[in-house]
């Protein structure tokens, strides 16, 4: 399809690109002709699985459906951000679209077209591997099918392209890649001729011809253009040749004057002079990976004579006899070494070969000769002369002239070559030393002289003097000659050579070289009387050497191939070929042959043995790897050349000859050489019958049948000799067979198949059949079955019947006794490669009989005894053990593959007992399993693990009917049913048979080959399952585990076939014990560890639960289970497993990586519960637990983690019960394992700062080191104790914020759907902060805007949603927060710890709202959230178990705020006073506020509103709280009285105007109240701040404060945290302190608005929330905030400001009114005691009273240290003017503590006695009450509502519980010393109670009236 059809009109097809039609008739009007494109295409596997193929190349269709699987995969990449492999991919992609482009168009060549399959092939692969797809098997190219090919050979195919795809095959030959780039110097100026060649250091002399390139004068290459003057390849360096001490040699030669610093010279003449050297080592280019440029250190000779050997004394480093010429100078050259044969470069590296580069050859020939190879190079090396002074005063300046000359004394032309790169010239030029008689050149040149003109050639080498006079000439002294090549034909022998200098003028005529040719040339070949030149001095060396195909220098081979011209001498040539260099003979190897055979035809009985043995050298020869090449060249001479038709009756006497005296000979080193000769023995002797035959029609025939029969008799009769291992004769034996298959191929050529096939059979049988397992022809007898078997006569049926049984009786033998398996391996990977998969001939059957018979049974124990064999150590040895491990199973998978139903039958006939064929079905159940394991194959080789299934199912099918047949009813065998479902059950979950993984194209060809191989499986266990009736008991509950398994691969037809059997089980169980509690645990306990594992989805659970049948017509278990009679336990047992498995798959879902740890715990929490509470299953609990705890500890939650072991330690008791090995635990007893437990968690606390609960634990431990002893523990555990006592006094702690989070939506995991939590925050954690969070955690969740409870409709959404808000926790631990003189550093744990209920308050108006002032209808709703367990506890959120709602009436919301600011006020000035502030202004602000609020109005509003006549007709019940509010208004006043006496003490001289102003006020807004001194109960209460005992003071070491009125109070002082209601914002700091007060009265209008505002995220006040005092210990959260909006015509009306929730409700305006449970007492607040009033102050007039309500701002100050601070009283003005105003009222605070007491029966404290005032009746109260709170010193807290409910328990581990005591214990409370049952925190009892006074609940709430105390 090439474009997409949506199909649209009537019978439309619609049609995506790529899809595939087929046309079974010519169809119309279903889609656009156009749309389509035809191909041919035939039809594979016809049906429901039928699959159409295109008849084009696979390759093709290979490239096509790759490309398709990469394209989905490359986009994948792209999302999961791998640039470089989506990038890489891309690249690979378009060049294999290119390539199919080309292969499509049709129009390369043959070569080229493999080239390109090859590149394709090579494309797909790597693309392949790098996405972690199959390995395709190929074969040229064209993907294998697995059906059409044996096992083995596919396996073989896989295991080839692994291995090409792991291990490259080192190559064997070298190339050197040198390319000159220039040199550096700063002194050039002359031209430069650069000589390149490999020298080898440790033999001292050059391994390859030079390499020439020309530079000019500044330093590059001349001829740029021409890249091979510059670039070469060393070719065919062996791998010995790579080693340290051979390198890369470089001579320079300057072209110019004689002088290198001479002037210029007139004269132009020009002469070759020494420049430099550099040496590099080839060792230091092995480890550069590519192509490196090197610069190479130039250096000069400081000797010319030393000149030749300048490179060893570089190498050597003998540096006096050179120097660096120059520190800039350097050779730049790029160096490369490279490797395989040439032709592989030269496709490899086209660019290279394509541009141009010069070979230079190695001296010599490479490693290995290849026949055809053309060379006739002839080397020679200038070595050195020796010259007389001719009459000089000083030495002569040499230089030599060397031409070639031919036959006619012509000067050749182009065949003197300095080195390869420079073409050659007529001539060449040594270089010239100077004023040296001796000079030594060692200067190499190659003569490259055709074959046919090396006859008659001879080298001149002229000599010349070179003048350094002006004229610079060159004298010609003299000259020297030398022959090519030698009368007899043979050419100038290798060495050296010393030559005659002929004298001679400049004048003289060399031209008629006919005139010296007949001089002697060498001293060596003078002839004995010509001494007079024998004596001469003057003498001249060479060296030559010749490479050369054809010409040779050696004598005995040309005398032996001029046999004829010389007969006598045949015996001595023949003799002496021997020792002829093998090079020599190949070189000569057809004429050599010719003229073997030539002397047997004419002399066979006198030279017939001698020719034979000159045959088997020169074939021996050939098996030498340096020749093995010419092998084909001595076939070509065979088949085409050799015409010895006599020949074969001598070869045959004689091989004969030679066998019959094995047996008797001593020596059989030459016998054994003529037996490795066998296989071209035999093929002269067949060619030689042939031409006979040919020539005379078929003569002879029976003579030579009759030799051939007579000759294996021989053979048959020395294979048959026993011998000692040790013996000859054993050897030569081995020698034989390693040779003898090499003969068949030659037999077959006139012999019939059967007859060789019994030729074989007999000599393979005569071999002797008991051997020794040490014996090596044991090893040699296998090599040669296996060549046999590989034979071209195994492969013929006919002849596979004779040989097959004696290859099987050996291979038997071997393999039982597990010798030689990788060649048994070898053998039968062969003989079953030959057996396809379709064939069904009888032939082939037998066959197959046969191996089952001989092979199956111990194959199949071969295979289990190397799997269960110890691997061994060494990479070698282990890949060649899982190679003949893979090879051994493909060989049994090919033969099962093989088998048929009767094969199947006889097999199992075989069996004559029952135990046997048990013995033989376990055997092959077991190798089955082993065959499955993951490790069996590579991960990439699906197509083999497919295979192999398909022959384990096709095998089982057969066997099962085996099993039901002779292993049921009596005859039932538990072990065997067992092995059966075990492997039933491991095969079904193979991961390559999860087709759910595989892409849509692999799932599609899987199923149209193989179909659901799972499913055929399933049917088959529960048939199976059906047959076991009552045995099925045995199974129960041992199968529930894997049978669940099963279930839950995520394969509809497969459950619905499964389910059933579960049903079953509980049935039976239930008959057999009546319950099914068995299957239960079993079905949980597997559950869990394989969801855990990843397994199992959503529709898995409904396949237990759904009613409705999901697949098919099965029904579910759930519905099978309710037509029984036992459906009730069954319902519940399929309702907890349905609920596990939901807990279970949000378990897995939340443990994925990358998700929140506040989600994997939360997850945890409710599985561990659900283990605990519904299943009590301890030890899966117990894991949890321990999972949970590393969740906590990864996430830095201390506390939690130490609550959550706590769980555990709970379990255990302080016995020496001994516990098992479990999780990280060791052996140990119970009493160890707790004390370890006991430290970890007090660690744990120690980090969390929970340091109260860890010091009960470290008594408890105490305890327990007492009472054993252990004083040594004892001491470290009181030393910790005492430690952490330390830590809670000294170190700071953060109260964390609480938040109410709510998830509504289907959407939300089963643990969180539609439930709300409480949150314990993180450190400095506020509302914005953790809402951020949550919606981080929940990406997808939508954030509610407002705080009421949802309806139904997002219950049920399929969303998510959040709503989160602030809420203040309720403390539980009422007695410490209330008692006298408890720091607040201890206090501040109970406030946030142990903690079950929470509060939060909505500000709303009841009935008419009055415009005028909105107090009067303001009520707040009150919610408190009880949680199922307490925080801090084993999570950081706990869900909501109970949600209660009240309503706090106007009055009772204006008396908390008016606490709440006086408690903020008395904190306030007590921190002042005893210098905990480092600067005043928080008082200030806050003086500030409450004061300019009042007087604008502040209180009055109250006064308005509830102390006008109608409120109090019409609300009479309200009387005492009415009281209280008034007492309140006063106190505030004489708490500001104080407050600005301290002011005054402490205001810095800038502030005084304010502080004058802010009294002024006062006395205004004293007047507005109508006070004109304070009534008799303010007085006679003092303002009571915290730790102002007599019992504190006694402990107090810090100098007594002063109080304005000069009383001394003694104060003791925590310095770490101010309770929660001093927050102050860092806007306090400015000197604008008034602007940022703000009235938010009743007076505003916009009230309605600001009552109604839901919580919103605000910068300011997070601001203000991060910059609160890092001393502050905060408990109360931080809510959402509104900024109410003032109208501008309100002129007091101050800049609006942000306050925390620390100050006001969620709603932004109202504090939350104290609970009960939550009262706090004047101990939060200060630490000094405010002056008591004046006691002649009379009673305020009642009439002019009226209500101030207050603002305040929060501001941060850091502490600082409290320091002793005398202060004068002040003396305040009772009276003052009435003025009106308003002011900002402190309705904000949010604060839990409530305000200290002023009752008139605290007046009097044990130190002043003296300040008591008279009481006035309404605070008097009973005696008993007063005694004990002046006992206990605490005061009752004062409460909107009684506490008339029981407190209800702290749910803590009973490690922490507390004993109740009647004392009052030290603080913290003193934890008990014996373990209670219980698991609360138990807190300590009221004292009131303790001192058996009754505290009697009132009936309705009320406020407390001073009076009533």
């Amino acid at each position: 399809v090439l474009a997409s059809f949506r199909g649209t009109v009537q019978h439309g097809l619609p049609l995506e690109i790529g899809d595939t039609v087929l046309f079974i008739l010519s169809p119309q009007g279903i889609f656009p002709c156009t749309y389509i494109h035809l191909k041919n295409a035939h039809i594979k596997n016809k049906g429901q699985f039928e699959t159409v193929i295109p008849t084009e190349d696979s390759v093709i269709t290979e490239m096509t459906t790759t490309l398709r699987d990469w394209g989905a995969m490359w986009k994948r990449l792209y999302v999961k951000n791998e640039g470089d492999l989506f990038h890489r991919l891309w690249h690979v992609m378009n060049e294999i679209l290119d390539l199919r482009r080309q292969v499509l168009v049709g129009h390369l060549t043959n070569d080229r077209m493999k080239d390109v399959k090859q590149h394709i092939t090579a494309r797909l692969d790597w693309g392949n591997e790098q996405l972690s797809l199959d390995l395709v098997p190929r074969r040229e190219f064209s993907m294998v099918d697995p059906d059409e090919i044996s096992v083995t050979e596919l396996f073989k195919l896989m295991e080839h392209r692994h291995r090409k795809k792991e291990t490259p095959v080192p190559a064997s030959t070298h190339h050197l890649f040198v390319h000159m780039k220039s040199l550096m110097s700063s002194n050039l100026g002359e031209e430069l001729e650069v000589f390149f060649h490999i020298y080898d250091g440790r033999e001292n002399r050059p391994l390859s011809e030079r390499f020439f390139v020309r530079l000019n004068k500044n330093g590059v290459p001349k001829s740029p253009e021409k890249t091979e003057r510059q670039c070469t390849l060393f070719v065919d360096l062996g791998s010995s040749d790579l080693r340290k001490d051979v390198y890369i040699v470089v001579h320079i030669m300057r072209i110019g004057r004689m002088g290198a610093g001479e002037k210029k010279n007139v004269c132009s003449i020009q002469y070759r002079r020494p420049f430099g050297c550099a040496v590099v080592s080839i060792a230091d280019l092995l480890t550069a990976d590519s192509k490196d440029d090197h610069l190479l250190k130039v250096y000069a000779c400081t000797t010319e004579s030393e000149w030749y050997q300048i490179h060893e004394n570089i190498i050597r480093k003998v540096n006096s006899r050179y120097n660096l010429s120059g520190s800039n100078t350097g050779l730049a050259v790029s160096l490369q070494l490279l490797h395989g044969d040439i032709e592989q470069l030269r496709r490899e590296y086209m660019v290279l070969f394509t541009r141009g580069v010069s070979i230079t050859k190695k001296l010599g020939f490479s490693d290995i000769i290849m026949p055809g190879e053309m060379r006739n190079d002839l080397y020679v090396t200038l070595e050195k002369g020796e010259f007389e002074k001719g009459g000089k005063s000083v030495a002569r300046n040499v230089e030599i002239t060397v031409y070639v000359l031919d036959i006619e004394g012509q000067v050749m032309k182009s065949y003197v070559a300095a080195g390869s790169g420079e073409p050659g010239g007529d001539e060449y030029h040594s270089f010239v030393l100077y004023h040296n008689n001796s000079p030594r050149w060692a200067e190499q040149i190659k003569l490259p002289i055709p074959v046919d003109m090396f006859r008659g050639a001879h080298v001149r080498f002229e000599f010349r003097h070179c003048s350094t006079k002006d004229k610079g000439e060159k004298k010609l002294f003299g000259y020297s000659f030398v022959h090519l090549m030698q009368e007899d034909g043979r050419t100038l022998p290798d060495g050296t050579h010393e030559l005659i200098i002929h004298k001679c003028e400049e004048n003289a005529n060399l031209q008629d070289s006919s005139r010296y040719l007949k001089l002697p040339f060498s001293k060596a070949n003078l002839p004995g009387n010509n001494q007079a030149v024998k004596g001469t001095k003057e003498s001249f060396w060479i060296t030559s050497f010749l490479c050369s195909t054809k010409l040779t220098q050696n004598g005995d081979m040309l005398d032996l191939l001029k046999w004829r011209a010389h007969p006598e001498k045949i015996n001595d040539s023949l003799s002496k070929l021997k020792e002829i260099d093998g090079s020599e003979i190949v070189k000569f190897l057809q004429d050599t042959l010719d003229t073997l055979f030539g002397i047997l035809d004419e002399s066979s009985q006198r030279y017939g043995l001698k020719v034979f043995d000159c045959l088997v050298h020169i074939i021996n020869l050939l098996q030498d790897s340096k020749f093995q090449h010419f092998k084909p060249v001595m076939d070509t001479y065979i088949e085409s050349h050799f015409a010895g038709a006599l020949s074969y009756r001598d070869l045959i006497k004689v091989l004969k000859w030679y066998v019959d005296r094995i047996v008797d000979a001593e020596h059989q080193d030459h016998i054994q050489q003529v037996l490795k000769a066998t296989e071209y023995i035999f093929k002269y002797i067949i060619q030689s019958r042939r031409l006979f035959a040919l020539a005379t029609g078929g003569q002879s025939e029976e003579e030579f049948r009759c030799c051939i029969h007579e000759l294996f008799m021989s053979i048959r009769f020395f294979l048959s000799q026993e011998n000692k291992i040790t013996s000859p004769v054993t050897q030569t034996q081995a020698v034989f067979l390693r040779t003898f298959p090499a003969v068949y191929g030659e037999l077959l050529k006139i012999f019939t198949v059967k007859e060789v096939a019994g030729f074989v059979r007999e000599t393979l049988g005569s071999l002797p059949a008991t051997a020794h397992a040490e014996c090596p022809l044991e090893a040699v007898k296998l090599h040669c079955i296996a060549k046999t078997v590989e034979s071209q006569l195994y492969t013929n049926p006919e002849s596979r019947c004779i040989l097959l049984p004696v290859v099987l009786r050996l291979l038997q033998a071997h393999m039982q006794e597990q010798r030689d398996l990788v060649m048994c391996a070898r053998i039968l990977t062969s003989m079953l490669s030959l057996i396809r998969k379709d064939d069904s001939e009888p032939v082939v059957s037998e066959e197959v009989d046969l191996i089952v018979d001989s092979l199956l049974v111990v194959l199949m124990r071969t295979i289990l005894e190397i799997t269960n064999r110890p691997q061994p150590a060494g990479t070698n040895m282990r890949l060649q053990f899982q190679d003949i491990t893979g090879e051994f199973v493909a060989c049994l998978l090919a033969l099962l593959r093989q088998m048929s139903d009767k094969h199947y039958q006889q097999l199992l006939q075989t069996f004559t007992s029952k135990d046997d064929l048990r013995d033989f079905l376990l055997q092959i159940f077991t190798v089955f399993r082993i065959l499955i394991r993951p490790e069996m194959f590579p991960k990439d080789w699906t197509v083999m693990r497919l295979v192999t299934n398909n022959v384990i199912i096709t095998t089982v099918l057969y066997l099962s009917d085996a099993l039901r047949k002779n292993f049921l009813n009596e005859k039932f065998d538990y072990k065997v049913w067992d092995s059966y479902f075990y492997l039933s059950v491991i095969f079904i979950n193979q991961p390559c048979l999860q087709l759910e993984s595989f892409s849509p194209s692999k799932r599609k060809r899987v199923l149209e080959k193989y179909g659901d191989m799972r499913v055929m499986m399933g049917c088959e266990i529960f048939s199976m399952w059906q047959n076991l009736g009552e045995h099925k008991l045995n199974f129960i509950p041992a199968m529930i585990g894997p049978f669940l398994e099963v279930t839950l691969v995520p394969q509809p037809d497969l459950r619905n076939v499964m389910i059933p059997i579960f049903h079953d089980m509980m049935d039976w169980e239930q008959r057999r014990s009546g319950n099914f509690k068995q299957v239960e645990a079993k079905l949980i306990d597997k559950l869990d560890s394989l969801m855990s594992e990843g397994k199992g989805d959503e529709t898995y659970r409904e396949l237990f639960n759904s009613i409705i049948p999901l697949f098919g017509p099965y029904p579910s278990l759930l519905k099978k289970i309710e037509r029984e009679t036992w459906r009730e336990s069954g319902i519940s047992l399929i309702a907890t497993v349905t609920r596990l498995m939901e807990r279970l798959l949000d378990y897995r879902d939340c443990m994925k990586l990358g998700e929140v740890d506040g989600k994997k715990i939360g997850c945890t929490v409710s599985l561990l519960n659900f283990y605990k509470t519904e299943l009590n299953k301890e030890e899966m609990y117990i894991r949890y637990i321990h999972k949970l705890y590393e969740l906590h500890l990864k996430a830095q939650n201390y506390t939690e983690a130490s609550y959550t072991l706590l769980l555990y330690d709970e379990l255990l008791e302080w016995s020496d019960r001994p516990l098992r090995e479990f999780l990280n635990y060791p052996m140990q007893s119970e009493w160890q394992r707790k004390e370890y437990l006991h430290l970890t968690i007090v660690q744990n606390f120690d980090r969390g700062k929970c340091w109260e609960n860890g010091i009960i634990l470290c008594r408890e431990l105490a305890d327990q080191y007492e009472s054993y002893y252990d004083y040594r523990n004892l001491s470290k555990m009181r030393m910790m104790e005492a430690s952490l006592y330390d830590k809670i006094m000294d170190q700071q702690r953060l109260e964390p914020e609480f938040f109410r989070v709510g998830f509504y939506g289907k959407k939300f995991p089963f643990f969180l759907r539609n439930k709300e939590f409480v949150c314990r925050g993180h450190d400095y954690e506020r509302l914005e902060a953790f809402q951020q969070r949550m919606l981080n955690e929940f990406p997808h969740a939508i954030a509610m805007q407002h705080v009421n409870q949802p309806d139904q409709t997002i219950y049920q959404a399929e969303a998510q949603y959040l709503q989160i808000y602030a809420v203040s926790p309720i403390p539980e631990s009422q007695d410490v927060l209330q008692r006298d003189g408890v720091p607040d550093n201890i206090k501040s744990f109970y406030k946030v710890n142990h903690i079950w209920r929470f509060r939060y308050d909505r500000p709303f108006h009841k009935g008419t709202k009055d415009k005028e002032n909105e107090f009067k209808s303001l009520w707040v709703e009150r919610t408190t959230l009880t949680l199922v367990q307490s925080l801090p506890g084993i999570s950081r959120w706990f869900e909501v178990e109970k949600r209660e709602l009240v309503e706090v009436s106007p009055l009772e919301n204006a008396i908390e705020v008016i606490e709440n600011k006086n408690l903020q006020l008395r904190t306030l000035i007590a921190q002042c006073q005893s210098r905990q502030m480092q600067n005043i202004n928080p008082l200030t602000m806050c003086l500030n506020g409450v004061i300019d609020a009042a007087v604008n109005g502040g209180l009055a509003r109250y006064q308005e509103a509830f102390f006008v006549k109608d409120y109090i007709v019409n609300h009479p019940e309200d009387g005492e709280k009415i009281g209280r509010l008034r007492e309140l208004m006063f106190e505030q006043a004489h708490i500001l009285e104080y407050g600005l006496a301290v002011h005054e003490k402490f205001v810095p001289q800038d502030m005084r105007p304010l502080h004058k102003k802010l009294v002024d006020q006062f006395h205004v807004m004293k007047s507005s109240l109508g006070i004109q001194e304070f009534p008799a109960y303010v007085r006679a209460s003092p303002v009571h701040f915290t730790n102002g005992s007599p019992r504190s003071s006694c402990r107090n070491s810090v100098p007594n404060i002063i109080s304005p009125d000069g009383a001394r109070v003694v104060a003791r002082r925590s310095p770490l945290t101010y309770p929660a209601v001093n927050r102050y914002s860092s806007s306090s700091l400015s000197s604008q302190a008034s602007n940022e007060v703000s009235n938010i009265t009743g007076q505003s209008e916009s009230s309605d608005e600001v009552f109604n505002m839901q919580p919103s995220p605000s910068t300011s006040s997070l601001s203000s929330n991060h910059s609160a005092s890092p001393n502050v210990t905060s408990s109360a959260p931080s809510s959402a905030r509104g900024s109410p909006q003032l109208q501008d015509k309100h002129k007091h009306s101050r800049e609006n400001s942000c306050l925390s929730s620390r100050e006001r409700p969620v709603s932004a305006i109202y504090p939350n009114p104290l609970d009960p449970a939550q009262r706090a007492t004047p101990h939060q607040i200060g630490d000094t005691t405010l002056p008591r009033s004046d006691p002649n102050l009379s009673a305020p007039d009642k009439g002019k009273t009226c209500l101030i309500v207050l603002y305040v701002i929060s501001s941060s100050l850091p502490p600082f240290t409290p320091s002793p601070t005398e202060c004068q009283s002040a003396g305040l003005v009772s009276n003052s003017p009435v003025l009106s105003g308003s002011y900002s009222s402190g309705i904000s605070s949010m604060s839990r503590c409530s305000v200290s007491e002023a009752s008139g029966t605290e007046a009097t404290t044990g130190d002043h006695p003296a300040h008591q005032g008279p009481t006035m009746p309404n605070s008097v109260s009973s005696g008993s009450d007063e005694l004990i709170r002046r006992e206990n010193k605490t005061p009752p807290p004062y409460s909107v509502y009684e506490r008339s409910n029981p407190r209800r328990p702290v749910p803590l581990p009973h490690s922490l519980s507390i004993p109740p005591s009647v004392d009052p214990p030290a603080l913290p409370p003193k934890p008990h010393q014996l373990r209670t049952s219980s698991m609360k925190l138990v807190p300590t009892s009221d004292p009131r109670r303790a001192d058996g006074v009754p505290h009697v609940p009132r009936p309705r709430p009320l406020p407390r009236k001073v009076s009533q105390l």
